[in-house]
């Protein structure tokens, strides 16, 4: 639903790995609820799959991380304005909902 929303202002990059990071971000815990931790891997020869796997080794996974150190939100702020200021260029939202 996320990469829905974010479609429209971001890369097509990105919103595959908003959109698929929760199958990818599994390979860390899947195996101990008795899942597939390698479930992923269906998408190996896709051209973001090596992305989604370094987003959630890098960012993703680090996050649970409670000593990690952070930034504030108000870093992100302006980021945030600049991104959905407008939609990209692209196929209208228009009539998605």
């Amino acid at each position: 639903m996320v990469a829905s929303i974010l479609r429209p202002f971001v890369s097509e990059r990105i919103a595959w790995i908003i959109e698929k990071h929760a199958l990818f971000q599994a390979y860390y815990y899947a195996h101990h609820i008795g899942a597939d931790r390698n479930a992923r891997d269906k998408y190996k020869d896709h051209p973001y799959y090596a992305d989604c796997v370094v987003f959630c080794e890098r960012y993703d996974q680090s996050s649970f991380d409670p000593s990690y150190d952070s930034l504030d939100l108000d870093y992100f702020s302006d980021m945030v304005h600049r991104v959905f200021k407008e939609p990209k260029a692209g196929p209208s939202i228009q009539g998605a909902y």
